[in-house]
């Protein structure tokens, strides 16, 4: 369902990492990895709070989950950018390490990767939140008790972005054909609600509570209960195309909930106080999620979008167009995990393994905190600003980076005018005229 101090710059233009050609490498070295809007500094892992007191071995653990479809998609369907293509070499290294020790683990991240701080550009500090899995009942048929639908991907919905072998893409324009055979948006989610699918046989079961759906929608999982216990997992499919409009924000700006009371509990809240504007504020949120069954009787944690099972505070979503799954991002924060009003220190290493549409920049982060109540109020706790220190593997070096950084843009110079005598300024008032001063670049 996460900073930064002195770092390098660039005019909202792309930030190069170049990757070195060398033995270790089994393919020629693709072009520069290019972050957009995106400020780096590399720095020691020793400038890292609380680097040396983490749980190593548990990041190790959760890393080498990543490693399997990483190296197997370098054989079949290699990544070209830089930064996917150089994790396959420290993956590759971890089959030969055993019983790895939380001292073994450090080692072999300070052998392997440097840290480099990043955030968006003219910003020094990244944002989280956190998510879970939801834990609810259901049925496989609708009753009157349950009576909200839990949609499969319908076979007409069509993205432009999708390639064969990935996840569907969390981003962009989503199409179906109309009635003329011309491409036209997606169903939003106040249409989908009013029946544009019924009749289809899409549903995979039915819930009790459309607050509970609602959610599952924001988190992209569940496990459901159904009538004879039995766990149906679900797990996200794709999307409508529609804008995710977070409804907490919109009760802030109506005044509706106080900003420093806003959780997800707090939402849920208000929508079970105010069931008749409950369903207007749902449609605010005109993006609209389809699951698919991702198994039965399971009680396993959920696999992320890199198709690999989360590891509980280890695994993040990050934004994909930015970033690749499997890199490990060392977070500093102080995050409300203890209770409401608690700044939990949070000094950690996680791994990129999840996405999700609301995820965006290079320097945001959504944390796994487990399945269940607990875990949920956990999460829907967490909207904070962190530290984000990015392990960038040693076959990529970022000081090369700032060899061809462009200088920031010139900033406007005031410079005074002399009186203007046609003008009749008797009082020797002076007109002030801004001029643009060009800076010479290398």
């Amino acid at each position: 369902m996460a900073a930064r101090q002195r770092r390098m710059r660039g005019p909202g233009l792309a930030i190069a990492l170049i990757l070195l050609a060398g033995p270790a490498l089994a393919q020629p070295p693709p072009g520069p990895l290019r972050l957009p809007d995106t400020a780096l500094e590399p720095i020691a892992f020793g400038d890292l709070d609380g680097w040396a007191m983490d749980d190593h071995a548990a990041a190790f653990a959760t890393f080498r989950a990543s490693c399997a479809p990483i190296i197997r998609r370098t054989r079949a369907a290699p990544d070209e950018r830089p930064l996917a293509a150089a994790l396959e070499q420290p993956c590759r290294r971890t089959a030969a390490l055993k019983a790895v020790d939380r001292a073994k683990a450090r080692a072999f991240f300070e052998d392997n990767f440097r840290p480099v701080r990043i955030a968006r550009l003219g910003e020094t500090q990244g944002f989280l939140t956190g998510y879970y899995e939801p834990i609810v009942d259901g049925s496989r048929m609708p009753t009157r008790e349950f009576t909200v639908p839990m949609y499969r991907r319908p076979d007409d919905l069509i993205s432009p972005g999708e390639r064969k072998g990935e996840t569907f893409p969390n981003r962009g324009p989503v199409f179906r054909r109309n009635g003329e055979g011309a491409l036209v948006p997606y169903f939003d989610r106040g249409e989908i609600e009013d029946g544009a699918l019924d009749g289809r046989h899409l549903e995979i079961c039915w819930l009790r509570d459309p607050i509970a759906a609602f959610s599952i929608h924001i988190q992209g999982s569940a496990r459901v209960r159904l009538e004879d216990g039995l766990i149906l997992r679900l797990n996200y499919a794709a999307h409508n195309g529609h804008p995710y409009t977070p409804v907490g924000r919109i009760l802030i700006e109506r005044n509706l909930v106080p900003r420093d009371e806003m959780s997800l509990d707090r939402i849920r809240q208000w929508m079970r106080d105010n069931p008749e504007e409950t369903k207007e504020l749902r449609r605010k949120n005109q993006s609209f999620v389809f699951f698919r069954i991702n198994g039965l009787g399971d009680e396993g944690e959920p696999a992320g979008g890199q198709g690999v099972r989360l590891t509980l505070g280890r695994s993040i979503a990050v934004d994909r167009p930015f970033h690749a799954y499997g890199t490990p991002f060392f977070i500093e924060a102080e995050l409300p995990i203890d209770g409401a009003t608690a700044k939990t220190p949070f000094r950690r290493l996680t791994i990129a393994q999840d996405t999700g549409s609301a995820i965006v920049g290079p320097a945001r982060a959504d944390i796994y905190f487990g399945a269940g109540d607990e875990a949920g109020r956990v999460a829907g706790r967490v909207r904070h600003p962190g530290r984000f220190a990015m392990l960038v593997p040693r076959e990529i070096d970022p000081h090369e980076a700032g060899l061809h950084m462009p200088l920031p843009p010139a900033k406007p110079v005031m410079v005074a005018a002399k009186p203007d005598a046609k003008a009749g300024d008797k009082d020797g008032r002076l007109k002030r005229k801004v001029r643009q001063r060009g800076r010479a670049r290398q």
